[in-house]
């Protein structure tokens, strides 16, 4: 495509429009094709694929050729590591592999197949293009289903449907903060969930746990999850959040059902943390190897009584401190009449994740928690949020 001419020397040349120029111009289902060709007019191309995260982080499955393998080790590592990578080919080819993530949430890996080798200025250049693609697929994404399409590799329960169409994303990173959430089961849960929401320095965290077993959980915590919305985007403080989502789930269900809630509103500048405790999800600080649970006396879940009323407690990060946030599902777990999994195996896990970042401490102890459950069905779904404070 041709975004203009200029003439000089009585000779007219061509310059190739801006990917993100033809990015915006592209239907929302076409988008890794119009990078793709993209490519072929700028480079010399081999080949190249856009891979997209399942819904459990953990496999990357092919756009272009959807028919395709799931990607191999080095696209995971890239998912992983979040850094390009450049594997040298025979005859002076390489293939350049670029992580596709927008504001910390990643979405999957793009990979290249030149003809040429790719010195530095090559990858950066190919990382603008693969940061243009990554932005684009996030604002198409409820404009087609094809993306929601590879990311699924089993069909959703609907509730599962619901839960995760009410998630704010699976990661995000600040200036002053990495923060990153993980659900499970993935394809069947139930009335667990997280929120989140960023402005200035303040950070608004929720994590729920809906009382109940399918979609009349997931629908418990619509209700709630889209009160606290309401009030936050109103300008509402924490207290006042919990308060209308109370209200609304009580006018709802008339005290038959409630949602046990933690609602912590974090001051980025200097780490003070103001938290509603309304119930059963824990939260947990890891600072150097040391985990220490926070002591919150616990107030009433929200929705058990009309015109309930909460009050705010605090308390204190300090900087490079991880925070990590889990539901009754993650703590409480004792499968097969095992002690429950946040006795000292959760702090094991978490340890464990000192060296790496949130996107990738909350897989590590997903996967404890599976292991824990050694081939017993886990009865609950779960949910696990990490923040790191960066200062």
């Amino acid at each position: 495509m041709i975004s203009g001419t200029r003439r000089k020397d009585d000779r007219v040349t061509t310059r190739p429009a801006p990917v993100g120029s033809l990015l915006r111009a592209a239907p929302p289902d076409r988008l890794p094709e119009v990078a793709a060709e993209h490519l072929r007019t700028r480079f010399p191309l081999a080949g190249a694929e856009v891979y997209l995260s399942d819904l459990t982080m953990t496999s990357l499955w092919p756009v272009l050729d959807p028919e395709g393998p799931a990607a191999g080790r080095l696209e995971m590592r890239v998912f992983g590591s979040q850094e390009p990578l450049v594997d040298g080919g025979s005859a002076g080819t390489d293939r350049v592999m670029l992580p596709l993530t927008v504001w910390g949430d990643r979405l999957g890996v793009l990979r290249v197949d030149l003809r040429e080798p790719a010195g530095p200025d090559r990858v950066t250049e190919l990382r603008s293009l693969a940061d243009e693609l990554a932005l684009a697929l996030r604002a198409a994404h409820n404009d087609t289903d094809r993306y929601y399409r590879i990311s699924r590799r089993q069909r959703l329960t609907m509730a599962a449907e619901l839960q995760w169409a009410l998630l704010p994303g699976r990661s995000l990173d600040g200036e002053r903060f990495k923060l990153a959430g993980q659900l499970e089961p993935a394809y069947a849960m139930y009335g667990d969930h997280y929120d989140w929401a960023v402005t200035g320095d303040r950070l608004t965290l929720t994590v729920l746990n809906g009382q109940g077993d399918g979609i009349e959980a997931a629908l418990l915590t619509t209700v709630a999850v889209n009160a606290m919305r309401n009030a936050r985007r109103s300008g509402a403080n924490i207290v006042e959040q919990a308060e209308l989502a109370s209200d609304a789930v009580y006018s709802r269900y008339g005290g038959a059902s409630h949602v046990a809630t933690l609602l912590l509103e974090i001051d980025l500048s200097d780490g003070s943390v103001e938290a509603v405790d309304a119930g059963s999800p824990r939260a947990l600080i890891a600072h150097e190897g040391d985990v220490r649970a926070v002591s919150l006396e616990q107030q009433l879940p929200l929705g058990m009584f009309g015109d309930g009323r909460y009050e705010t407690q605090k308390f204190q990060l300090q900087p490079a401190d991880r925070l990590l946030v889990v539901s009754d599902g993650v703590h409480a777990a004792t499968p097969g009449g095992r002690p429950p999994y946040g006795a000292s195996a959760l702090l094991s896990a978490l340890r464990g994740t000192r060296l790496q970042p949130p996107a990738e401490a909350v897989g590590t102890v997903m996967r404890a928690l599976r292991d824990y459950h050694a081939g017993v069905e886990q009865d609950d779904d779960a949910v696990i949020v990490c923040l790191d404070w960066l200062r």
